[in-house]
């Protein structure tokens, strides 16, 4: 399979799932939750999911569990936005990293959530 192309859908697979994950679900358990990277396998049935997770450790692990349980949730969510013939499966793991690069994922997603805003009259 060709590389560019795992990329390519790598990188829709981790926007659509941030746009999901952050605004679309309303698991308490996922207070603050940011994908970070996700890597799709060259034949495109598996997929790495790294995500931040904020708060104690008993908290990190309520969010993944939340996560894995939502996987199949999330995966059909995904087929209905992306044009694959198969979508990955979802694999989740935890993502540390620091602060700086937390508050820049955090703008950024103010600056989307702005965007629609500004363009209405």
């Amino acid at each position: 399979m060709d590389q560019h192309r795992a990329q390519r859908v790598s990188e829709t697979v981790k926007e659509e799932l941030a746009e999901i994950i952050g605004f679309e679900m309303e698991d308490p358990r996922l207070v603050v939750v940011n994908v970070t990277e996700v890597r799709v396998a060259p034949d495109l049935k598996h997929a790495l999911v790294h995500v931040a997770l904020n708060g104690d450790e008993r908290e990190q692990q309520a969010a993944l569990a939340a996560l894995d349980h939502a996987r199949h949730y999330l995966r059909h969510e995904l087929a209905s936005r992306l044009n694959l013939r198969k979508v990955p499966e979802l694999h989740f793991e935890t993502d540390h990293w620091d602060s700086a690069q937390r508050v820049e994922v955090l703008l950024k997603r103010a600056k989307k959530m702005r965007r629609p805003a500004e363009n209405q009259p």
